[in-house]
């Protein structure tokens, strides 16, 4: 039954990193771009990570915890990181209908409208 459980997992896992993928190609601008790409590498290695739980020895399973803990602590940060640059750069949204919350667009100089 176990084997059953890893082999559903792994191809969930395969599937939604296929469609980040996908969002990668099919999106218009970076920060749709990063959206598909963060929460697909987060969501695909996590599920796969399970499945080598599910499947593992005591070693392996201490292993991949560690590693869906860093997966955790570091896509949000490392997403974060890549849109703010995209922003200092003055990356502007192409998507339908997005507004720019920022007030950005109304600085004539190069700095952003606002500072961390």
């Amino acid at each position: 039954m176990r084997a059953y459980l890893f082999d559903l997992l792994v191809i969930l896992g395969a599937l939604v990193m296929t469609l980040g993928v996908l969002g990668l190609l099919r999106m218009p601008d970076v920060y749709t771009k990063l959206h598909g790409a963060s929460k697909s590498v987060f969501l695909g290695v996590m599920v796969l990570a399970i499945s080598g739980i599910v499947i593992g020895g005591e070693a392996s399973t201490s292993r991949l915890f560690l590693i869906c803990l860093a997966l955790f602590l570091t896509t949000p940060v490392a997403s974060h990181v890549v849109g703010r640059a995209a922003f200092l750069r003055h990356e502007q949204m192409e998507t339908a209908g997005a507004i720019d919350e920022s007030g950005s667009l109304h600085h004539t100089d190069e700095s952003p409208g606002w500072r961390v």
